[in-house]
């Protein structure tokens, strides 16, 4: 019994800390008046091109264009218009000129021929929600940067020096088992609806810990070097990417729908919920 009630001390010691009521509420200074609303919503890329480090088997691809999958998006764009939104992000770059020129057809044929994510579930989302600008709020990275620069030439041999072996397929045993997640996340697709298979990515546990994959395998290359790659490339285009949302100068009634690829979400979801810029709102919330 004694054993039993050590564990329990300290949990209602920990509960007790939780809901002090002496400890400030930074929120008190930081948040004043309403924010405007973020929802991430994180998705698989319906066209599987095949450019991240994890590449799906042709045998577990999931063909969003067949009837059955065309039923569930409809369901999957249900669930994400209880957000009302007044804006919508997507992965592309600041002119979006060619997905609105493709918007417009679709306004004109009611059909949507791509089997893109921006299109598929963004196009029909700005139409039932009676919006008529789609934003793109992409970056490039920090890394292409440093490359094209002028002097390019002189950072060459260190960047190469950087990134030598940085190739997303390390084979150590936390890599091994992050390869093992994915593949599930696969099989998943296949089993599941469209609706299923976003909460499944889009959950709080899921997003963190695909964030967790970029910090193991390349990043231990070196003593800082996995972590410098990891800075300049991966991260710098999500800060680039949250710094494209800051740009929109969005109203504090406003909420914002941001369809990026699920990779990016973990540390989207960490800068907006550190910034009191903005209030996220959870995909599983709805």
């Amino acid at each position: 019994m004694r054993h039993l009630l050590l564990p329990l001390l300290f949990l209602l010691l920990n509960v007790v800390r939780s809901q002090d009521p002496n400890i400030p509420d930074p929120d008190s200074i930081l948040v004043r008046g309403p924010r405007p609303q973020v929802l991430l919503v994180g998705s698989f890329h319906f066209a599987y091109y095949g450019l991240d480090a994890h590449v799906t088997d042709k045998e577990k691809r999931v063909n969003v264009m067949e009837p059955q999958r065309q039923q569930e998006m409809e369901e999957l764009v249900d669930h994400i218009a209880r957000f009302k939104p007044t804006a919508i992000a997507v992965e592309a770059d600041p002119n979006t000129s060619k997905l609105m020129k493709r918007y417009r057809d679709y306004l004109r044929t009611d059909s949507l021929t791509r089997a893109d994510e921006r299109e598929q579930v963004g196009f029909r989302l700005m139409k039932r929600s009676r919006l008529d600008t789609l934003y793109g709020v992409d970056a490039s990275e920090l890394l292409s940067d440093l490359w094209n620069h002028r002097d390019s030439m002189q950072l060459h041999p260190l960047l190469d020096s950087i990134y030598a072996d940085w190739d997303f397929t390390s084979a150590d045993e936390i890599s091994q088992r992050y390869n093992a997640w994915y593949n599930s996340f696969d099989d998943h697709h296949v089993s599941h609806t469209l609706l299923e298979s976003f909460l499944y990515h889009n959950a709080d546990k899921s997003l963190d810990r695909d964030f967790g994959a970029y910090l193991n395998g390349d990043f231990k290359l070196g003593s800082y070097r996995g972590a410098d790659a990891l800075a300049m490339h991966w991260y710098a285009r999500n800060l680039r990417i949250l710094r494209n949302i800051q740009e929109l100068h969005l109203k504090p009634t406003d909420r914002l729908v941001v369809i990026f690829g699920a990779g990016h979400m973990g540390v989207l979801k960490h800068l907006l919920e550190c910034t009191p810029e903005f209030e996220l709102v959870k995909f599983g919330e709805l």
